[in-house]
């Protein structure tokens, strides 16, 4: 991926772009798409069935991103209100009933700083941050995807989702943000998820469980639900503050410095968040 901000620009790189395309997939094509300086990466959940019946529920906020890689995600997000929640929704459902899709999946958009929404990808599954909206609808998006497969029609409607308080996603990796975010190996120590009302712990690990180099360095997901965000956020800090892998690095007090910074805190613009939080990018 390469931006250009003028004409001079676009042609050095559009062939820089091509000869890398060539080398690394043997395919020289390239496609323009319009380049949004600060957006939000906002993501929208749906359901579909084999009768044609589609349903959103709600979107999520994956804009904390480093490399591309999500690192927090929350639902719904703090810059979204009902009429462009609507909007999205909307624009979602249309997307999966253009192509017929069925079962569950997310439509991405990214989100300009004046309200306009620009449609991305698709992914044609369940997402790492699918426990989010589980959290703030009570739908188990599993147990409805395992439904959709087995040819049952949906018996939810679009009338029937409530969207109730706030959830955050911290994703825990095996990695030292002291150094890089390189990836940590190693046998694990001591392990001590959190828990307690409103908390929930994805993961797999145990005491002396050997984490090898081979596979993607996530290795547990903590979701934290509250009545409004300040109040999940409060618990997603003690939830972090609880949790003990040793043995290991973690990321466990990157994502502690990053829900307590300000801005995040604010939901406000995140485009210096990652300087800040990140000791050594």
């Amino acid at each position: 991926m390469r931006i250009a901000h003028n004409d001079g620009k676009l042609v050095s790189i559009f062939h820089t772009a091509q000869r890398e395309a060539e080398i690394s997939f043997g395919d020289s094509s390239l496609y323009l798409e319009k380049y949004i300086s600060c957006p939000r990466h906002i993501e929208v959940q749906i359901l579909g069935d084999e009768m044609g019946n589609i349903i959103h529920l709600g979107e999520r906020d994956c804009s904390i991103q480093r490399r591309y890689q999500k690192l927090l995600e929350e639902s719904p997000s703090p810059v979204v209100d009902k009429k462009l929640r609507r909007e999205l929704g909307e624009a979602a459902i249309e997307a999966a009933r253009v192509v017929g899709y069925t079962g569950a999946g997310t439509v991405e958009f990214l989100l300009d700083e004046e309200g306009n929404f620009y449609f991305m990808e698709m992914n044609t599954r369940l997402q790492v941050e699918h426990p989010v909206t589980e959290m703030i609808t009570g739908i188990d998006l599993v147990k409805e995807q395992i439904k959709i497969a087995s040819g049952l029609p949906l018996k939810i409607k679009q009338e029937d989702i409530i969207f109730q308080g706030w959830a955050l996603e911290c994703r825990i990796n095996a990695e030292d943000p002291e150094n890089d975010f390189l990836p940590s190996t190693g046998k694990v120590g001591r392990y001590l998820p959190p828990g307690g009302p409103f908390i929930r712990v994805d993961g797999y690990l145990y005491p002396e469980y050997h984490i090898p180099p081979y596979y993607d360095s996530l290795i547990a997901k903590v979701i934290a639900w509250g009545k409004d965000r300040k109040e999940t956020i409060t618990r997603m800090s003690r939830a972090l503050e609880e949790f003990t892998i040793e043995g290991i690095k973690t990321t466990i007090p990157f994502h502690l410095s990053l829900i307590q910074d300000p801005a995040f805190q604010a939901g406000r613009d995140y485009s210096s968040l990652m300087e800040r939080v990140i000791i050594k990018e």
